[in-house]
């Protein structure tokens, strides 16, 4: 939307994963060289925790891209599953045939594989993402599959990667013997301020402007406070300052467009705990949070399409409709920049609180459906979901764009 107006080849500040614009601070480098440690040195369990959007997903793809061939490796990634289907999804991570398959047999096929694998000196590694999610019951089923070995060496090298969460899980008595098999454990920290600006000058420069944001100390203070040295919501915070400039007329970011979208964002406590002094440096919030509530709610949409595997496709035809109900409020955001007209400003919020209801039955569909399904789903349309997650983050800044809107008509 606004990259030809920055003169930008690509967005610099996406959600999604891209490889053209990694960054390795000094923490994703050493989860980087203990996981690549703990496999060559043949070590059994390690453990990789860090906070929602800290770069998890970025460590794991640098390990994925650069593994040894004589290496073999099943991800996991859907970890809301029953024991049968948790093997089920490693035998064929693994490309073993599971048909018809019950769990004896599945186990069995399983050992029969490692030990073929330590015969052609070939190690197997199992690496389950989003282990958070998994059950007390299933993390000891996981620590049974560690039991497989000959009388020399143990056939599989298993590495937990997860939220925090997953350390106090591992903290119930049931789950000592795991938590005493466990030989590396690191949790990837946040950016330190200084990283923080050489995170956002990297993206930048990448993209094709190192000049589009102008990062003073005060930019990067109100940045760092929002953000906590976390990368995904860096990327959201400059993605919209970076619209919000656009909007503006304005050839570069500056102090205004990031502490107006940092009080868009932080206004309801979504990212914020209660009591945190206000980083914008205003007096008070607007009351009005019914259109920041809507571009939150699609933030969460979005960040359930990114990390699922399969959409239903009615969910597709909702965002269609949504798409039609925003062809009317173009209409109408273009008479609020020409009128200061309440009557206008009414009729834009009578049909947002239209748009909330489609959102909401957009989430309804999102809640059925499940989850994180196999990556082996053999009925997944991985282009579809990467054009709904296109949509999301269109209809992301539409909204954006109008709230600033309304909010800049009501100030007026």
């Amino acid at each position: 939307m606004y990259e030809k107006h920055f003169s930008f080849k690509h967005k610099p500040f996406e959600l999604v994963p891209d490889p053209d614009f990694l960054f390795l601070s000094s923490t994703h480098k050493k989860a980087i060289t203990y996981l690549d440690y703990g496999i060559k040195e043949k070590i059994g369990f390690i453990l990789i925790t860090g906070e929602i959007g800290s770069g998890k997903t970025t460590v794991i793809r640098t390990l994925l891209k650069n593994l040894d061939k004589n290496v073999t490796l099943s991800r996991i990634n859907n970890t809301k599953v029953s024991s049968e289907q948790l093997i089920a999804m490693i035998n064929e991570d693994f490309r073993l045939d599971i048909e018809g398959k019950g769990k004896a047999r599945l186990l069995g096929d399983l050992n029969d594989f490692l030990i073929d694998q330590y015969a052609r000196e070939v190690q197997s590694v199992l690496l389950i993402d989003e282990a958070q999610n998994l059950s007390p019951e299933l993390l000891e089923e996981v620590r049974l599959l560690s039991n497989l070995e000959t009388d020399k060496a143990k056939l599989l090298r298993i590495i937990l990667v997860g939220q925090p969460e997953l350390k106090t899980t591992l903290m119930r008595p049931e789950l000592k013997q795991l938590r005493q098999r466990i030989n590396i454990n690191y949790h990837i920290s946040a950016l330190s301020p200084e990283e923080t600006l050489q995170y956002i000058e990297h993206r930048l420069r990448v993209a094709g402007n190192a000049a589009a944001m102008s990062l003073s100390k005060e930019i990067l203070d109100v940045i760092y406070t929002f953000s906590r040295g976390i990368p995904r919501l860096i990327n959201i915070v400059c993605d919209f300052a970076l619209l919000a400039a656009f909007v503006d007329g304005k050839v570069q970011v500056d102090i205004d467009s990031v502490k107006d979208v940092v009080q868009d964002l932080d206004g309801n406590n979504y990212w914020r705990d209660s009591g945190t002094e206000d980083i914008t440096g205003r007096d008070e919030y607007n009351d009005n949070n019914m259109p920041n509530d809507l571009a939150l709610r699609v933030l969460k949409i979005e960040e359930i399409l990114k990390n699922n595997v399969s959409m239903l496709s009615t969910v597709r035809t909702d965002l269609r409709d949504l798409f039609g109900q925003l062809s009317t409020l173009k209409d109408s955001k273009e008479a609020i920049e020409s009128t200061d007209s309440i009557d206008d400003k009414n009729k834009v919020q009578v049909e947002i609180a239209e748009l909330s209801s489609i959102l909401k039955q957009i989430e309804e569909r999102l809640s059925e459906v499940e989850i994180g399904r196999s990556l082996h789903d053999h009925t997944h349309d991985k282009g579809r979901d990467e054009e709904l997650s296109r949509h999301i983050g269109a209809l992301n800044s539409k909204l954006n764009y109008l709230n600033g809107k309304i909010n800049s008509t009501e100030s007026s």
